[in-house]
């Protein structure tokens, strides 16, 4: 029986060292795993840090932008309110002028080229023409002086809209 035994205590004591192994790699596992979970903790916060410092200076980003758009917009609106109010006094000054023509209250007149030979611009006709001497005149006929006004509006107007795309284009193409 005394060798019966033998084997059963090298089993048992083999059995033994394999749970004692057990039981240390398992605690050795266990400690690794808490000191794994710390670390993993940490860089977790730092992550945490890091994206709300990267979120708050994209928001900061975003908004200096938007106030930046926002800025341009008024100054945009600013321009384009003083061009309109220009447009449309143009255009007030235009039609009083038609006005003016229509009702024969106002009559366009040309200058004639000086007569060489007298080499005076004193008029050659008596009239009630005044006491200045001046250049000699010929008035325009009230249908070629609309045509003329017509074609000084459509003038004033393109100028009037090349300053308001002038002032847009400097407006937004300089940094403020």
């Amino acid at each position: 029986m005394g060798e019966l035994v033998t084997p059963y205590k090298v089993s048992l004591i083999l059995l033994s060292c394999l749970l004692l192994i057990g039981i240390g790699a398992g605690g050795a596992w266990q400690v690794q795993d808490w000191r794994m979970g710390k670390k993993l903790a940490e860089q977790t916060s730092l992550h945490k840090d890091d994206l709300a410092a990267i979120s708050n200076a994209a928001a900061a980003q975003a908004q200096a932008e938007q106030d930046k758009r926002f800025s341009l917009e008024r100054r945009l609106k600013t321009i384009d309110e003083a061009h309109f109010e220009e447009f449309s006094d143009a255009q007030e000054n235009i039609l009083r002028l038609r006005d003016r023509l229509a009702t024969s209250d106002l009559r366009l007149s040309i200058l004639l080229a000086e007569d060489s030979a007298s080499g005076c611009d004193v008029p050659s006709t008596p009239g009630a023409v005044g006491v200045v001497h001046a250049a000699r005149r010929a008035q325009l006929d009230p249908a070629h002086a609309q045509r003329i006004i017509g074609i000084t509006d459509a003038g004033d107007q393109g100028l009037i809209a090349l300053r308001a795309c002038q002032a847009y284009a400097k407006e937004v193409s300089t940094p403020k």
